[in-house]
């Protein structure tokens, strides 16, 4: 059948290194499988035996030894059958633990521009609904499958065994449970399809006004929000209604198909038993085999939409599981570097997204200096610092680590010796103390607190109930902006790394308290390689060089009073905020 095309169904061979791990528990449960049934049909064997027996003579020991007979191949059945869904459902459920496992990390090491790309709730959708989909697919999916091809042949057989002619019109409908299995299965596979992305829609939309709660209330449009919510929950409800009123036709016409067969065979086979043909224990023999095929034939449908829905949901699985991780470790990593701090850039040009965004950048920092540097919004500032953590990479020996290419050095060991602060500072809902150990978990409340001395931040937490186990929670709401960025400043901080970057991270802080983190920070700079990144004059005037970009290029750099008597940019940005400052005094 077209549904069971192999090409279509290649999209589960990355679930084969799963089976294979498996392959003993699933062998014995397909094993279960072929007892379950050879009991479930051998007690209409025994019942026809036993109509056939009680017509010539009923006795109490005949009677007894039929009831037992029946009962015991019942139990044996039950047993059985209850192995079965403990061995493959099982298996389904561990497989399902795997492949959640091998996703998440998946996700953990994909580049930001992965996520740049794609909405986080439907990643969300797709590693729940859909690894949930894929579940059913390999337990009740496979075992159903299992279960209707070995109930269908052993009864088939045994009904040739008793009447071929009667087996044959019990088949006539055959060709029409062929034909609906391959159209329906389509119809179901491709509305799962539109039902699934639908379904990550909406939970991208409630993920974002979740994140974005405080802008919805801002702006008034919480009915906006509400309406636009209930535009796409419709959407989805009338998708799902449409593959529910495909599944309402599949199934009734599996029982038809059946029904018709069970008709005929009635009629038919009765005028066999009056003729004496067959005997009447055959014959009630045969028309509970015809039973026994009634569920497998309704369950072929609910089987079919199992395995269409997984099919649908690995095709989403897979378009995260073949994504190539960008940044990674090639083969020519120096597996035993230790980063001691000296960067350089040699002549680097950068595109994000096919666009230029750095253009010839040649800048040295020496091992212990600190760099800082200025420039408008959009002057790729941001995009610089982040090439060293190697959040994006960098064309080949264009960046240097302590004069080795920086793609020579393992991610971890550069990563390690990288405090960064980037400029949208995130928080986790956890406790403040959590936040500022993120990464170090060797620190000590001592460690905790000296970090958050540095940063300022110790006063403000003091202050709280709780102090360092105040729960800040979802991306930090609880605080304040200068409170996060003082908490992500700490964090950087704790991990005494040998190159401190902080862009913009000082942007939410009054000058004052900027002027007392700075004093701190010199204590934390000495020693180590600092880069700077300011629109404030008064962050980045005692760096050791100031760099000034614009439009990704550098135009000036050099000390504060260089650049001073340089009249430029970074001048006329001196000037402005001395008159800013002035009219704020004046006020």
């Amino acid at each position: 059948m077209a549904v069971f095309d192999s090409r279509k169904w290649s999209v589960l061979s990355r679930l084969k290194v799963h089976l294979l791990r498996y392959r003993g528990r699933i062998a014995a449960g397909f094993i279960c499988v072929l007892l379950t049934n050879l009991f479930l049909l051998a007690a209409p064997r025994v019942t026809g035996y036993a109509v056939d027996s009680l017509k010539e003579s009923i006795t109490r020991d005949k009677l007894a030894y039929y009831a037992l007979a029946v009962i015991g191949l019942a139990l044996c059945e039950g047993l059985f059958r209850f192995s079965m869904r403990r061995l493959i459902i099982g298996v389904s459920r561990d497989i399902e633990y795997e492949l959640r496992n091998d996703l998440f990390q998946l996700l953990e090491r994909l580049s930001p521009s992965f996520y740049q790309t794609n909405k986080t709730g439907d990643l969300m959708s797709r590693a729940t609904n859909d690894l949930s989909n894929v579940r059913m697919l390999l337990g009740p999916g496979i075992m159903y499958t299992a279960n209707t091809i070995v109930v269908t042949v052993l009864a088939v057989v045994l009904m040739l065994r008793i009447d071929w002619r009667l087996t044959l019109l019990a088949l006539l409908p055959l060709p029409v449970v062929s034909a609906s299995v391959r159209h329906f299965g389509k119809k179901i596979h491709d509305l799962t399809e539109q039902s699934q992305a639908m379904l990550a829609d909406l939970s991208a939309r409630v993920q974002e006004s979740m994140a974005g709660i405080r802008v919805v209330k801002a702006f008034v449009q919480e009915e906006y929000e509400i309406r636009d919510f209930d535009r796409m929950n419709q959407s989805l409800v009338a998708k799902n209604r449409e593959l529910i009123r495909v599944q309402s036709v599949f199934y009734p016409t599996m029982e038809l198909m059946i029904g018709i067969a069970v008709v005929v065979v009635i009629w038919f086979g009765g005028r066999q038993v009056i003729q004496g043909a067959i005997s009447l224990g055959d014959f009630v023999a045969f028309t509970v085999y015809l039973a026994r095929l009634t569920w497998p034939m309704i369950a072929l449908g609910w089987v079919v939409n199992l395995l269409e829905r997984g099919r649908a949901s690995m095709e989403r699985l897979n378009y995260i599981f073949d994504t190539v991780t960008e940044v990674r470790d090639d083969s020519h990593v120096l597996p035993e570097f230790e980063v001691e701090g000296s960067i350089e850039f040699r002549n680097l040009n950068f595109a994000y997204n096919g666009t230029p965004t750095l253009t010839n950048i040649s800048l040295a920092i020496p091992k212990g200096k600190t760099v800082a540097i200025v420039g408008a919004t959009g002057s790729g500032k941001s995009t610089l610092v982040e090439l060293i953590p190697r959040l994006y990479n960098a064309p080949p020996n264009s960046l240097f680590i302590d004069g080795v290419a920086i793609e020579q050095i393992p991610l971890d060991a550069l990563r390690r010796a990288i405090g960064f602060i980037p400029q949208d500072t995130f928080l986790f809902g956890e406790t403040i103390r959590e936040n500022i150990a993120f990464g170090v978990e060797s620190a000590k409340d001592m460690d905790v607190q000296r970090a958050a001395e540095i940063s300022h931040i110790d006063e403000d937490v003091q202050a709280f109930p709780n102090k360092y186990q105040t729960v800040v929670g979802e991306r930090g709401i609880t605080l304040s902006g200068g409170q996060k960025q003082r908490t992500a400043i700490s964090r950087a901080v704790i991990r005494d790394p040998k190159i401190l970057i902080l862009d913009d991270a000082l942007s939410s802080v009054d000058t004052y308290t900027e002027e007392q983190i700075l004093h701190e920070l010199k204590q934390v700079m000495r020693n180590r390689t600092s880069i700077l990144i300011s629109h404030r004059v008064s962050t980045v005037k005692e760096a050791d060089e100031i760099v000034v970009l614009d439009k990704g290029e550098i135009v000036e750099r050099g000390t504060h009073a260089e650049l001073l008597a340089g009249d430029g940019y970074y001048a006329e940005l001196h000037r402005r905020q001395l008159l800013e400052e002035e009219l704020e005094v004046s006020d």
